[in-house]
């Protein structure tokens, strides 16, 4: 008599949650601060907002926007700020720092805004993988979210998770 193949992780009340479901599209896009450098280090007001002037920011129209300086170059406050103000009309989100700060800063409103109605005391598993860049410090902060409400976490796959926390 042939036995009739269960399977257990469907049934369970595990629950997969997974941050790249809720990535949002758009384009991520870098903006150097030293292109308007004078010798690599100089920034000259002048000079600067003429140069700003100059640039086509609707190209930035729904895109995601992390502002930089690639160079060693003391830059002063307000210089990010001004290209912010050009740059805001257009963008979905503008931040000063990386594209992985693009990122973290992204992923940090989804997870603030994340309802955890559905995961109160239940099992979670955070699968672990994802095609995305998806910044490691995003899964700290929805730990922070999940382990007031959560049963226990999880993080990896279904078939092969590591435990992380259990109440």
């Amino acid at each position: 008599m042939e036995e009739e193949i269960v399977n257990r992780v469907a049934k369970s009340p595990l629950i997969t949650f997974d941050l790249e479901d809720f990535y949002p599209e758009g384009e991520r896009r870098s903006i150097d601060m030293s292109q308007w450098l004078e010798q690599g280090f100089i920034l000259r007001e002048k000079e600067f907002r003429l140069a700003l002037k100059n640039v086509d920011f609707k190209a930035y129209e729904n895109t995601y926007v992390a502002i930089n300086c690639s160079t060693e170059a003391l830059l002063p406050a307000w210089a990010s700020l001004l290209v912010t103000t050009h740059i805001q009309p257009f963008a979905k989100k503008v931040v000063l720092g990386s594209l992985q700060d693009l990122e973290q800063q992204i992923f940090e409103k989804i997870i603030t805004q994340l309802d955890t109605t559905p995961f109160e005391n239940k099992p979670v598993i955070i699968k672990g993988c994802s095609k995305r860049n998806i910044p490691a410090a995003s899964f700290v902060s929805l730990i922070q979210k999940l382990q007031p409400h959560a049963k226990s976490l999880f993080y990896g796959e279904a078939c092969s998770s590591v435990p992380l926390y259990k109440k």
